[in-house]
């Protein structure tokens, strides 16, 4: 029997990495909030790697932090490891990524929203979505829970309609045996959204005591390791060790022998896995030629002795995933202590919401993470945060906040979603990025700090911390500009060691930061004068003088992007009446319903030359209107 048990401005469906982004950033914004999870035990869960960041993500990670998220935070409380990626590389795909203690996560999450004011943490399956002139305005639970709200996100991960598979065992479940979201799915059809069949999975974890680490290569933390949050001030510590491994032929074989009783062969699973985190059978069928593939052994946390095997993803049999653990060095006897395991789940087509994470069909309803149809902890969370906000602007009366392409990496990646829609779960990547050299994950700070202060969620003293830093940075670019060295043995010693040319009489220390070969911190010597920096600004000075001429075409590029993207869109524009568009073009703007000619030219199926229609369209309009 149903009953009134409450009104809250906005429930939030799922306690995972969206759903607490969504939780906080709406209470922290004044907005009363109640953030259901079907097993309180799950909030903050991890169940795929324990990891923050990454090639991409530790970019997201950071412009999160800089709107005022907390999972940048979270992470220098939980982390047990750092390791700076692509070291080797440009500056623009330098990646944070850090090994989390994910029970520690979990807990330190729990308690976040258990203490934060105006937000309520419900144990509760939500089944029911109903509206009120043609608005988000009730949700029902399983127990018959009926509570009043302005608006409602829905951040369901993996668990709606949740399927896990091993071998030919397939049961309804969430991840690590929770209970499945029922209910919900038919719900969001009935209510009109196309949905789509995803899927994702995870590797065996084995015991500790199981394993032979000397066989194995160690993967040590970086020595000098840099947190996550701009608002952490201690230095993080490296408190865990992981290692490398590899597959080998005989691993191959074994698989290649089982791949009847693949569930992703037999037809058992039917549904989209993801491209760029296969599982390992898919990579021995994709890949026949090579010769072994990367494992890194993982720890868990510091209160176990859980390890996680990254890079062994399966669904197969588990007498299978038993051979293939030990035919890999080190692993010859470890103990399984959870076998792999495919889910499927259920997700909305991302087309169907706004650059505001609000469905297009139903005001008030927001999506965010895996049920927008994107894959990993960082890409949830953004999502979360925006869809939270943005719940919270409309509530309140507010201007939305629409991050672009021009923004950063979660514009990316919401515009990637909202605009050309996804046929498999959806991961970011530095390479997604037009703008990656502007668009540093060491810059998100002075980049997005502004927004979240607009929010409320980056107070006035931090913002000031953020632009007196810049301000740092900018006047020892000046000085470097216009301070002089003489040449000398010892300096022609250092450039000639770099393999770089001799000075000759003076050289401006700009010029001299600007060779490739030389870094800032070698010039110190000759430069009496040089203000104490931090590493991190001493780093942006060397970027910005070394990368000068890239950066200024690619701040050329964005005002071009910027002027296509205020020029906006009717949204009751007729497209089936602008003669010259093509028949694809027609249907597609129509369905997508972009906002500016920018998105509309971004939308697959839509030509260069169906924009150049649009434009000659829209002048006509606005003259006759």
């Amino acid at each position: 029997m149903e009953y009134r048990a409450g009104q809250f401005d906005i429930a939030v469906i799922g306690a995972g990495h969206a759903g607490i982004e969504a939780g906080l950033a709406a209470a922290r914004m004044g907005c009363t909030v109640a953030v259901f999870t079907i097993n309180l035990d799950a909030v903050g869960n991890m169940p795929c790697n324990p990891a923050i960041g990454g090639t991409g993500k530790g970019h997201l990670v950071r412009e999160l932090d800089a709107l005022g998220g907390e999972m940048a935070k979270a992470a220098d409380r939980c982390c047990i490891q750092y390791r700076m990626l692509n070291r080797g590389k440009g500056p623009a795909v330098h990646s944070l990524r850090a090994q989390a203690d994910r029970r520690k996560y979990q807990e330190d999450m729990k308690r976040t929203l258990e203490r934060q004011a105006r937000l309520e943490l419900k144990q509760a399956m939500i089944t029911e979505i109903r509206l009120a002139g043609g608005r988000a305005a009730q949700v029902v639970t399983q127990l018959g829970a009926v509570y009043d709200v302005k608006a409602v996100v829905a951040a369901t991960g993996t668990y709606l309609g949740g399927r896990v598979i091993t071998g030919e065992c397939a049961v309804a479940s969430g991840p690590d045996g929770m209970h499945a979201a029922e209910g919900l799915t038919g719900c969001l059809a009935a209510l009109g959204l196309r949905l789509r069949r995803f899927k994702t999975g995870t590797p065996p974890r084995v015991n500790a005591r199981s394993v032979d680490f000397s066989k194995m290569e160690p993967q040590p933390g970086d020595e000098d390791p840099v947190p996550f949050s701009l608002h952490t001030t201690a230095v993080p510590e490296n408190r865990a060790q992981c290692y490398l491994t590899y597959t080998n032929e005989k691993t191959h074989e074994i698989i290649r022998a089982a791949h009847d009783r693949s569930p992703l062969f037999n037809g058992m699973i039917e549904s989209t896995g993801p491209r760029y985190c296969p599982s390992i059978e898919t990579k021995i069928d994709r890949f026949p030629d090579k010769k072994r593939h990367q494992l890194f052994i993982e720890p868990c946390g510091l209160g176990t002795d859980e390890l996680y095997i990254q890079g062994l993803s399966s669904s197969l049999p588990e007498d299978v995933q038993t051979a293939v653990v030990h035919s890999i060095a080190g692993l010859e006897h470890a103990e399984i202590m959870r076998p792999a395991y495919a889910i499927e789940y259920d997700c909305v087509d991302p087309t169907e919401l706004l650059p505001t994470l609000e469905c297009k069909k139903i005001p008030g309803l927001y999506g965010a993470g895996q049920f927008c149809g994107s894959s990993g902890y960082e890409e949830a969370a953004v999502q979360g945060f925006v869809a939270g906000a943005n719940a919270a602007l409309k509530i309140q009366g507010k201007e939305p906040l629409i991050l672009r392409r021009s923004d950063g990496y979660i514009g990316v990646l919401i515009d990637d979603l909202v605009t050309k829609g996804t046929d498999e779960p959806y991961r970011i990547m530095t390479s997604r990025s037009e703008y990656r050299l502007l668009h540093r994950q060491d810059n998100a700070d002075r980049r997005l700090c502004p927004i979240g202060h607009r929010l409320g969620l980056i107070s006035d003293a931090e913002l000031a911390a953020v632009e007196e830093k810049y301000a740092r940075i900018e006047r020892e670019q000046e000085r470097l500009e216009h301070t002089g060295v003489p040449a000398s043995d010892a300096l022609n010693e250092l450039l000639a060691s770099k393999g770089s040319a001799p000075v000759e009489g003076s050289a401006r220390l700009a010029d001299l930061v600007r060779r490739p070969q030389v870094g800032y911190d070698e010039l110190a010597p000759f430069d009496p004068e040089r203000p104490k920096l931090t590493k991190e600004e001493a780093e942006a000075v060397e970027i910005a003088l070394k990368y000068a001429g890239y950066l200024t075409r690619q701040e050329k590029q964005l005002e071009t992007f910027r002027k296509e993207e205020n020029r906006l869109l009717p949204q009751d524009l007729d497209y089936a009446a602008i003669g010259g568009l093509r028949l694809e073009a027609r249907q597609k703007l129509a369905e997508i319903r972009p906002m500016s000619v920018g998105q509309a030219g971004r939308i697959s199926g839509v030509s260069p030359a169906d924009i150049a229609v649009l434009l000659v369209y829209l002048e006509k309009y606005y003259q006759d209107n």
